[in-house]
């Protein structure tokens, strides 16, 4: 599995419609899209799945858009996941998405990945394994044969069961082509409903380097989490360059506190794009602890305030090709 900094083709966005939870807040959702629109578009090309009654204004952007109809827009868990082969032909896989253990409906948003390749949008071999649930935001790459990712999430209810956990261990290395899973044992956003995807909580970065969110009073499994990374070690037997993302402040909807975090940010060639909650000190703090794992790329905040409202943020609306 490739990892995420390296040279991508495009990204992918599926759009807010009112046929989808944004409904009620359509307006401010839109708006996020059309900031992540322009920011992307500056760097790569950029594929938007949208029903054929809608048309995004995105002048005076040009991206390619497809006329799909999607139950709801989180693309980093219904699009493809790419991987190599040693030759260099990418394989686009095909995992089945069921709505973080049939939350939600995600019938229409299943069928979004073979309509792509079937009208030659996407590059590579395709190859099914849609009897077998993954989402993007569940593991993490280094590009170099170790996947991370979460036992709360890959082991929840009305997934894979009745697999075990080596049965998916198995399963995760002959498809990503992985020497090695580390199964991360703590680790929880309040008010997440992905029931912990590692993509909220730690992230890869080149040079052996992780970003991962700190904890708070409210949070001590964080807090568990980064005793736990600091005992990993790389497959050549280093310790890991360990980099601490603030945790926003509590942000509340209807008394509700909302998943907020800045390890779901995007990586896009030659910058990296930040979710950000107008909370200036630690956005900023955010920002620059991001630099450091990305040196030579731009740093760019994006606000996504009303994201979080659908428990999800930038890295979860967006997928990269390669």
């Amino acid at each position: 599995m490739l990892a995420e900094w390296e040279p991508q083709s495009c990204v992918q966005l599926t759009w807010p419609h009112a046929g989808t939870d944004w409904a009620p807040m359509l307006a401010d959702i839109t708006a996020v899209y059309e900031e992540m629109a322009h920011a992307i578009s500056k760097r790569e090309a950029l594929m938007i799945v949208a029903p054929k009654s809608l048309t995004p204004d995105l002048s005076p952007l040009t991206p390619h858009l497809l006329p799909f109809t999607s139950n709801d827009t989180w693309a980093r868990d219904h699009g493809f996941i790419t991987v190599e082969e040693s030759d260099g032909t990418k394989v686009l896989l095909d995992f089945q998405f069921n709505g973080w253990g049939q939350k939600f409906a995600a019938k229409l948003d299943n069928q979004i990945n073979r309509q792509l390749y079937e009208q030659e949008l996407v590059e590579g071999r395709y190859e099914s394994h849609l009897d077998f649930v993954l989402e993007g935001g569940s593991i993490e790459s280094d590009g170099r044969g170790t996947i991370f990712t979460t036992r709360c999430c890959l082991m929840a209810p009305h997934r894979n069961q009745p697999l075990t956990q080596q049965q998916i261990d198995d399963r995760l290395k002959q498809y990503l082509g992985a020497e090695r899973v580390v199964w991360l044992e703590h680790g929880s956003l309040i008010g997440d409903d992905t029931d912990g995807h590692i993509d909220t909580l730690v992230r890869i970065c080149p040079d052996d380097t992780i970003l991962y969110t700190g904890g708070d009073e409210d949070h001590p499994d964080l807090d568990a989490m980064e005793r736990e990374l600091q005992t990993l070690r790389t497959l050549d037997g280093r310790p890991y360059r360990l980099l601490k993302l603030p945790l926003p402040r509590p942000i509340y909807d209807d008394g509700d506190r909302l998943p907020a975090t800045y390890a779901n940010y995007l990586v896009v060639n030659g910058a990296v794009l930040v979710p950000t909650y107008n909370q200036p000190d630690l956005d900023q703090e955010a920002m620059r602890v991001v630099e450091l794992a990305y040196p030579d790329r731009e740093i760019v905040g994006i606000d996504c305030r009303p994201v979080i409202r659908q428990h999800g943020s930038l890295h979860c609306c967006t997928m990269q090709y390669y």
